[in-house]
């Protein structure tokens, strides 16, 4: 899929520089010339839709807020993994899904109230998907990247 400049352009901002504000598709169309509110709020729509943005959101620190996370891994079986993908990806605690190669292709983090609240969704997984081999990797040093892509 190729991006129009005017599309990079929003990708840009929307990494770096969102307006916190009760209309921020019009403070975004003061820096971007030639588009209006609805232009970058439609385009937006659209960039969604087509999976060039997965996610629109706020990112806190978990730890600090007294939430416990933890990375997971599955093995799942290459037809099953959508359908697996799919009940992972339907958690409200799981904040990213997805397949790699290898012996374990799903995996998935999960953020809860305390560490026997990240066992029992593990173990409730394990109960509804009939797969029984998921890795529950907790973090033992924390690296915090900020990843920005220049378009």
């Amino acid at each position: 899929m190729r991006l129009s400049k005017k599309d990079k352009e929003i990708l840009n901002y929307l990494q770096k520089d969102f307006p916190v504000c009760s209309r921020p598709y019009s403070k975004l169309s003061d820096h971007i010339s030639g588009l209006t509110e609805k232009d970058i709020f439609q385009r937006v729509k659209r960039l969604k839709k087509q999976g060039v943005i997965r996610r629109m959101g706020a990112s806190f620190d978990s730890k600090k807020m007294g939430f416990r996370t933890t990375l997971a891994a599955m093995k799942v079986s290459p037809d099953r993994l959508d359908e697996i993908g799919r009940i992972v990806s339907s958690l409200k605690q799981v904040t990213h899904n997805y397949s790699r190669d290898g012996e374990y292709n799903l995996w998935f983090t999960l953020t809860a109230s305390s560490i026997s609240e990240l066992k029992q969704i593990i173990a409730g997984l394990k109960v509804k998907t009939g797969i029984k081999d998921i890795l529950n990797l907790p973090a033992k040093k924390i690296f915090k990247l900020d990843v920005r892509f220049g378009l």
